[in-house]
C-alpha cells in the first residue's frame, strides 16, 4: 500500500515539475512569434488613442536624432490608461516578449510594426567588445570597406571566432553587421533588400530612401539600418 502511495505520489510530483518546465517554454515560443492579431490589436488601440486625442499618437518621448525607425515606440502604459487596450501583446517587450512595437508614419498614417529585439542583442554584444578594443586603441577595428565609409568589422580584433551577424526578421538569413567611420554599429539588409524589390511592387527611383519597402509590406522595421537608395535595380547605401 505504501508503495503504491509513493510511485502515485511521484507521479503526481513529475506531473507538477514537467508542468513547470513546459509552461514556460511554450510561453516562450507564443512571445517569440511575430502574431497578426496581436499586432491588429495594437493597431486598433492606436488609431482609437489617436481619434480620442485629437491626432495625438501613444509614443515614448525619445531624442530627436534617435533613428527613424526605433524613435516612436508605442507607450502601451498611455494606451491602458486611455481604455483603448485592456491587455499588452503577450509578444511585447513589456510583456516578457521579444518584440518592440513601434509606429511608421506616425503623423498621418500610423501603422504598428515590430522590432526584432534579437537583432538589439547582437548589436549589443558586438557593442561590448568593441567598447573594450576602443579602450585601448585611437581608431575604430575596421575591416574591409563595403561602402563609401561603410566597413566590416574586423572580427578578430573583437576576439570574435567569425564575423558578427543577426538573424533577418525577413528572410532568416544570416545579415552582417557593419561600422561607420565612428564605429557606429548597423545591420546591412541589402539581401532582404534586392528581395523586396522584386517581391513588391514600387515606384522607387535613384535617390528614393527604399528602406521603407520593407517596413510596410512587412510586420518588421528595418531597426538598426542605414539609409539605402536604388541604383541599377539593386540596392546600395544611400551615403
Amino acid at each position: 500500500m505504501k508503495r503504491t502511495y509513493s510511485k502515485v505520489l511521484l507521479a503526481v510530483v513529475l506531473v507538477f515539475i514537467l508542468s513547470g518546465c513546459l509552461y514556460p517554454q511554450s510561453k516562450l515560443e507564443k512571445n517569440q512569434q511575430p502574431n497578426e492579431s496581436q499586432l491588429e490589436l495594437a493597431q486598433n488601440a492606436v488609431n482609437q488613442y489617436k481619434e480620442e486625442k485629437q491626432g495625438l499618437v501613444p509614443i515614448k518621448t525619445k531624442a530627436n536624432d534617435t533613428p527613424i525607425f526605433q524613435k516612436y515606440l508605442i507607450d502601451f502604459t498611455a494606451l491602458k490608461e486611455s481604455n483603448t487596450i485592456t491587455e499588452i501583446p503577450g509578444n511585447a517587450y513589456e510583456n516578457g516578449g521579444i518584440y518592440q512595437y513601434t509606429l511608421i508614419h506616425p503623423e498621418d498614417n500610423p501603422q504598428v510594426k515590430l522590432i526584432d529585439l534579437r537583432i538589439t542583442e547582437e548589436i549589443r554584444k558586438v557593442n561590448v567588445q568593441l567598447d573594450i578594443f576602443r579602450s585601448k586603441h585611437t581608431y575604430p577595428p575596421y575591416g574591409e570597406e563595403v561602402s563609401d565609409g561603410i566597413f566590416t568589422v574586423d572580427y578578430e580584433k573583437l576576439n570574435f571566432d567569425s564575423h558578427p551577424v543577426v538573424k533577418s526578421p525577413y528572410s532568416k538569413e544570416n545579415l552582417p553587421i557593419v561600422m561607420d567611420v565612428n564605429g557606429q554599429l548597423y545591420v546591412d539588409y541589402r539581401i532582404d533588400l534586392a528581395n523586396a524589390l522584386k517581391e513588391y511592387e514600387h515606384e522607387y527611383k535613384e535617390g528614393d530612401d527604399i528602406r521603407y519597402i520593407l517596413a510596410e509590406n512587412t510586420p518588421f522595421v528595418p531597426a538598426y539600418s542605414l539609409p539605402y537608395t536604388i541604383k541599377d535595380s539593386e540596392p546600395v547605401f544611400f551615403n
